[in-house]
């Protein structure tokens, strides 16, 4: 067992030599890095692409499908963000590795529902990009159910999971989030709104938790409430933490991998339990 990245993820060892990764890069001392790195902890062989003409023959002389790439925003023969769109058109899941951040730029980037977003302008940036590797191969594994009676909120919510690569659950009712809690052991992860009509966030908490505990499932509160004591209520409950919209995509996933990351480790430590 190992951590990766800065957050502390923790990494079974486990190698994935199926996944098909391109990196989009020209940089020679990223893409060797990056190679060294993928390799070395997953036993990824990852396809360099180091031009726009390299990256559109890797994907159409090919008839395997591509699981991740790993893209420079700009590349030679794409120097205006083709690259990306070409990506993005064919629905193959992005992870951009860029040294360039602005505001407008993120909002475009996050507009364009790539997997996550990767800065060079630090000596742990191949080490966050791996993990941001990591997290999309393995995600899969985590089911999530979103409730909310608002069809925009649940959809919203599913879309930004499912991006993730997670396995989604959505229910319109505190009602219905029960009934799919009972089918569903396997739910890691609730994200619940505060105010629904029959069975509120509160009292959904409240259910659950006199069924499931913090070490087998999370709950992360969410409002579009000004009303600063909502936290605490939810956290008085039983919920592991608590969000206000409108959300911060980074700090949505940076939450949800933290709530999940530590059943990792509360199952983990069980496991090895004598």
């Amino acid at each position: 067992m190992t951590f990766l990245g800065i957050s502390g993820m923790q990494y079974t060892g486990e190698s994935f030599p199926d996944a098909r990764i391109i990196v989009a890069e020209d940089s020679n001392v990223f893409t060797s890095m990056i190679r060294t790195r993928l390799k070395e902890l997953f036993n990824i062989d990852v396809e360099i692409c180091r031009s726009f003409e390299d990256l559109q023959a890797a994907n159409e002389l090919s008839d395997e499908p591509v699981t991740l790439a790993i893209s420079n925003i700009n590349l030679p023969g794409a120097e205006k963000g083709e690259a990306l769109e070409y990506l993005i058109d064919l629905n193959i899941p992005t992870i951009i590795f860029t040294g360039t951040f602005q505001e407008q730029l993120r909002e475009k980037l996050l507009a364009k529902d790539i997997v996550d977003y990767i800065l060079k302008d630090n000596i742990f940036a191949v080490e966050m990009l791996a993990e941001s590797v990591c997290r999309f191969l393995t995600n899969h594994r985590h089911h999530v159910l979103v409730v909310d009676d608002s069809p925009t909120a649940r959809a919203l919510l599913s879309s930004r999971l499912k991006r993730y690569n997670f396995r989604v659950s959505l229910a319109e009712s505190g009602a219905k989030a029960l009934e799919i809690l009972k089918a569903n052991q396997d739910i890691g992860l609730v994200i619940t709104d505060y105010n629904m009509p029959d069975v509120d966030g509160f009292e959904l908490t409240r259910r659950i938790r006199g069924a499931r505990g913090s070490h087998e499932l999370r709950i992360i509160g969410v409002s579009s409430s000004n009303d600063r004591l909502l936290s605490a209520r939810f956290l008085k409950v039983g919920g592991n933490d608590f969000m206000l919209r409108p959300f911060i995509d980074e700090e949505f996933y940076c939450r949800v991998n933290q709530n999940l990351d530590t059943l990792t480790q509360i199952k983990a430590a069980q496991q090895r339990l004598p």
